[in-house]
Parts: C-alpha cells; structure tokens; sequence
C-alpha cells in the first residue's frame, strides 16, 4: 500500500504540506478564499527537532493501529489498509492523541479528531501534501 514517507533532510519548514492539506479539506477551489483569516486545521503538520531539522508528522497507517484500538467511541477503523476517523462518532475524549506513537492525531474544527486518511475524502491521485511541498521532502509511495 502507497504510504506518506518524509525525508526531514529535505524538509524546509515552510509549512506548505499544512496549507495545502487545509485548504484540499476545504472543498473550495480557491486557496486565498477558503483559508484567509481562518484559523488552519490541517491533518499533517510540521515539527522542529535538535539541530534546526524540521519533518512533516502524519499518520503511518499502522498495521495494527493503536489509536483504533484506543478508541472508546468505535469511530476509528481500518479500511484497505487506511485508519480513518468517522467523525459523525467521535467524542473528542483525545484517547486516541494519548496512544498514536507518531503524535498523527490532532483535534480539528469543534474538538473532533482529525488525521491523514491520504486525501481519500477530498481529491483524487496524490495527496495535497505530496503535491504541495516544493522540495520533493514529501513523497507518496509504496516502500517494503
């Protein structure tokens, strides 16, 4: 299965992957209007480690995912290998936050959980993260 895999070598930190993936989510074909004097929700989001190395964290897509499992509400499952959240489910108990291992899980809009579920639920081909990082730091691909 074709997973998100970053290269913090290459990541310059300038939070594109953030902006393209909020505005992917907002169902309009206009960047500046949907994300202009809003505040962002992006389900990947850019960390600064020692030495000025900046990586993209998004969700791995476990095989045996430890939030699904965590989760009190039944609204994370797994299907054709990608974890998505039904929001319609979720009660924002942040259990979820507390077990990913990677930090992928983040609360959106209204305190509902929200992460990577690869752009399924709003564009088609590559995810908007992938697309929009300028340095190719992103990338969308099946590794062994």
């Amino acid at each position: 299965m074709k997973r998100i895999y970053v290269n913090e070598k290459w990541c310059l930190g300038c939070h594109l992957c953030e902006y393209n993936c909020a505005f992917a989510a907002s169902g309009s074909s206009d960047m500046s209007l949907a994300l202009k004097g809003r505040k962002l929700y992006p389900k990947i989001h850019v960390e600064e480690g020692s030495d000025r190395i900046t990586f993209a964290v998004s969700c791995r897509h476990c095989t045996d995912p430890m939030c699904m499992k965590s989760c009190i509400a039944g609204a994370i499952s797994k299907e054709d290998g990608i974890v998505k959240i039904d929001r319609s489910k979720c009660v924002g108990c942040l259990t979820c936050v507390l077990a990913c291992p990677y930090g992928a899980l983040a609360p959106g809009e209204n305190g509902i959980m929200q992460k990577c579920q690869l752009c399924t639920d709003n564009i088609c081909g590559e995810p908007a993260c992938v697309s929009g990082c300028p340095n190719g730091a992103i990338v969308f691909e099946e590794r062994d």
